[in-house]
């Protein structure tokens, strides 16, 4: 066995289970509660493939991988160091922090209603939640780390391997560790903000100041649902959204080489925004107030912007209002949901 794995070895001989999240049981999840699969019901129905359909054992094992660091070189990163539930299970830093201190070059986005996405990655790169597990461990960035390593290290676990076997009928390999980190992201469903349940009937849920913005986000002043559309807020496309003209990522046209693509990033959901902070795909925009004035002046002038895009003028009291309809969009019970959280 290769040197590396057999360092992460040392370090997984002296992590404690509480450290990693293993469970107590190879027979039983860790948690019980299959409501944690349910869709609210005005929602479509969640999107899964064939050969990983969403089951409580696949959830359960997925979410004790989500928050093992024995995915990273290191034995120090987990998925959840950049992906906090509190934030949406975005991270609250500009660019993250991976293996040995390094910083990736863009802003981990939050991880919400993922199974309805067509696509992943700020730039679109992979079309499944199953490839996207596979990005940020073998990114040298991020958790430096080799499927055929991980799964080296997760197969001395008898506990581990036993619920891989349940869940899949084969231990941990190159097929299952994917599927299974694909399935609890399916799960992180949200949709329980104010303004849901404003839509479901609850009148009073909305402020006055959230619905004179609703009305600015709906309507031609803000013209925002030309991308942030649907019971989503996103309509899954590529968009230059006015970016410096001195930023340097390519975004979309490093898959499609295309030089219109220069500079576009896929549109993200809104849900949960005000909690998903530093925004874009840079994370250069700290606060939502800098989001609506970004969008108010047309942009940052880059020559490849889209466009629908152009100055709003809007008052200052409509940014405001603005502000208040994407703040009712947060789901406190999704940011504090213990069936998402680290395994006891």
């Amino acid at each position: 066995m290769r040197q590396r794995v057999a360092a992460a070895l040392w370090v997984v001989a002296n992590l404690s289970c509480g450290a990693i999240g293993c469970s107590s049981s190879a027979e039983k999840p860790a948690n019980d509660d299959a409501s944690v699969l349910d869709v609210p019901a005005d929602f479509p129905a969640r999107p899964a493939p064939d050969d990983n359909a969403v089951t409580l054992e696949r959830v359960e094992l997925g979410r004790t991988l989500f928050y093992d660091t024995r995915l990273s070189r290191t034995g120090q990163i987990s998925c959840s160091s950049c992906h906090v539930q509190a934030h949406a299970f975005s991270d609250p830093n500009r660019t993250s922090l991976g293996v040995d201190g390094l910083t990736g070059t863009r802003n981990a986005p939050a991880l919400v209603n993922e199974a309805w996405n067509t696509s992943y990655f700020w730039d679109g790169g992979v079309p499944s939640l199953e490839l996207q597990a596979v990005g940020p461990i073998k990114n040298p960035l991020e958790m430096d780390m080799t499927l055929a390593d991980v799964n080296a290290l997760l197969a001395v676990d008898a506990d581990i391997t036993a619920r891989f076997q349940a869940a899949y009928g084969e231990g941990p390999s190159e097929r299952t560790l994917p599927r299974a980190l694909a399935s609890f992201v399916r799960v992180l469903v949200t949709g329980n903000s104010a303004y849901d349940r404003f839509l479901r009937g609850d009148s009073v849920a909305l402020s006055d100041s959230a619905q004179r913005g609703r009305d600015i986000f709906e309507g031609e002043r803000g013209q925002c649902t030309h991308c942030h559309v649907g019971f989503n807020f996103t309509n899954n496309a590529f968009r230059n959204n006015g970016t410096r003209p001195d930023d340097s990522d390519p975004g979309r046209q490093r898959i499609t080489l295309k030089d219109s693509d220069f500079g576009k990033f896929r549109v993200p959901s809104l849900r949960n925004v005000a909690v998903s902070a530093p925004y874009m795909h840079d994370g250069s925009l700290a606060t939502l107030a800098d989001v609506v004035e970004h969008y108010d002046q047309g942009g940052s002038g880059s020559p490849n912007t889209d466009p629908t895009l152009h100055a709003l003028g809007l008052s200052d009291e409509e940014k405001s209002d603005l502000i208040a309809f994407l703040e009712s969009l947060t789901d406190d019970e999704f940011l504090n949901d213990a069936r998402l959280a680290a395994p006891k």
